[in-house]
């Protein structure tokens, strides 16, 4: 069981696919984790927008699991872009492997688009927070 609760006022329009707030409890320890981009574990770029963007949640919820956490100790996803419309053309199947990776679990979110990643050639990079308890 999640320590997480969302938080979805109902003043503002209602989400899908992500929460407006995710309140987190004092005791355990909040994980930061660091951008993630689409590298496999040999450090090359898997291909496409969505592979990417799977391998970079996979990436985060590695780290995750490190730590001692699972998907539902993820209180808050940025990730960045960089080609918004890309990303809005590919939503279906960037669901889809959302899903595979964090089940049925929204936390807060954002997406940002940016004019370029560090590493050439990523697409797309996923940094969170996380409460291991």
């Amino acid at each position: 069981m999640s320590n997480i609760k969302v938080v979805n006022p109902r003043g503002l329009v209602q989400p899908t696919g992500y929460n407006h707030g995710a309140s987190v409890p004092l005791d355990g320890q909040l994980l930061f984790i660091s951008g993630q981009i689409g590298w496999n574990p040999d450090g090359k770029l898997v291909s496409g927008f969505v592979g990417q963007f799977g391998q970079a949640l996979s990436n985060l919820l590695s780290v995750v699991a490190e730590a001692g956490g699972g998907s539902e100790s993820v209180a808050k996803l940025t990730i960045f872009v960089t080609d918004q419309a890309e990303y809005t053309k590919a939503r279906k199947e960037i669901g889809e492997a959302y899903r595979r990776c964090m089940g049925h679990h929204y936390p807060a979110m954002s997406l940002v688009e940016v004019k370029g990643l560090l590493e050439s050639g990523a697409r797309v990079e996923i940094e969170g927070v996380a409460l291991i308890p």
